[in-house]
């Protein structure tokens, strides 16, 4: 989980989020080997991880060009950069809708689509934005256990896709089916979990023919790669995190994110205070479990208020005020939603260069 030394951190003004180019490019490299030869037509990686522009020309450059987006924000940022396919992997309601029928008029360069799991928003979807000339493209998304979002193939979904077929201002592009409820460190349940879904897949296109199916996320991108030829849409991997890294040591990725932090204070006999607070580390985890110092031994989390981490350690004499540390957080997505930019790490030597999280809000 650690990096090696890196160079002129003390340039750089804290808390701030990292990035290293090189790995995240290795990271998209394994990314393509894993999804084989046909990843062009098969990799639609999910932009809400990193929701940076820069990230996004990198997979461009590297012959990937269908993404997956979670606001219009990161739809924008994709379709700014000239992305082919873009799929609003969040069914559109309210405000929204109407910001999703801006974006397909303002870009029409780029193919957009949007996921529906109900007759109700799918009427809705398209008497606001529906067109005859150029149908609203909408993926029918499947609930395979995960119980947020979709409909099950169990359930209404018969009724829902025959109307969008006999719709003329839409049109059925395929199933979205995302499985984050398979996220068991041991590969055996995962694969499991995967092989039962796609059984389910397998028995509903063998009465009814899809155009498309995505399926995965981040935990099973491997295993659908594996035991399937569907389309893939895994996220995190692009910047891995140290969840991903402990769970999921079978996907070779590389943590190519992280925090840096300082020593503010030391108020107490074995305290130390970095200001690693909730507005620059995701707070959804236990205390305990939100961010992790390779450079420090024998210590414990024991408090963190907005702009603060306060830090149990028989070794604090070691830790003047001003001194760095680099945190890795267990959850990545959320904590790069919480800044502005990342700094560059180039050749484990601090630069002077920044990344604009570009996507950071929502529209």
């Amino acid at each position: 989980m650690n990096w090696p030394k890196i160079d002129r951190l003390e340039s750089i003004p804290s808390p701030a989020l990292l990035v290293d180019p090189g790995k995240i490019s290795a990271n998209i490299d394994q990314m393509i080997r894993i999804a084989g030869d046909n990843f062009k037509e098969r990799l639609r990686p999910h932009l809400k991880t990193h929701k940076m522009r820069k990230i996004t020309q990198l997979q461009i450059d590297k012959g990937i060009n269908q993404f997956k987006a979670a606001t219009i924000a990161e739809a924008t940022m994709a379709a700014q950069l000239g992305a082919k396919d873009i799929l609003l992997a969040y069914q559109p309601v309210g405000p929204n809708l109407n910001k999703f029928g801006e974006l397909i008029d303002n870009f029409p360069e780029s193919s957009f689509a949007a996921i529906v799991d109900n007759l109700e928003s799918a009427k809705t979807i398209t008497s606001k934005i529906g067109n005859s000339s150029n149908p609203v493209r909408l993926f029918i998304d499947i609930n395979c256990g995960m119980n947020r979002t979709g409909i099950s193939f169990n359930g209404s979904l018969g009724p829902l896709r025959e109307w969008i077929e006999k719709e003329p201002r839409v049109t059925l592009s395929g199933l979205h089916i995302y499985d984050g409820h398979l996220h068991q460190p041991e590969l055996k349940k995962r694969r499991d979990g995967v092989i039962k879904i796609n059984d389910s897949i397998k028995d509903y296109i063998g009465i009814n023919s899809v155009p498309e199916i995505i399926v995965g996320g981040s935990p099973t991108f491997g295993l659908w790669a594996e035991q399937s030829d569907w389309n893939l849409s895994p996220g995190t991997v692009l910047l891995w995190d140290a969840g991903y890294a402990r769970a999921f040591p079978d996907l070779n990725f590389s943590i190519a994110s992280c925090l840096l932090t300082r020593v503010i204070s030391k108020p107490e006999k074995n305290l130390i205070c970095v200001d690693l607070g909730h507005k620059s580390v995701a707070a959804e985890n236990p205390l305990h479990d939100r961010v992790f110092f390779p450079d420090l031994s024998d210590y414990e989390i024991i408090g963190q208020s907005e702009e603060h981490l306060v830090i149990k350690t028989h070794h604090s004499e070691k830790y003047d005020p001003g001194h760095l540390l680099l945190g890795f957080p267990k959850h990545i997505c959320p904590t790069v939603a919480l800044h502005s930019h990342a700094s560059v790490i180039n050749d484990n030597v601090a630069s002077t260069e920044t990344w604009e999280v570009n996507a950071r809000n929502r529209i």
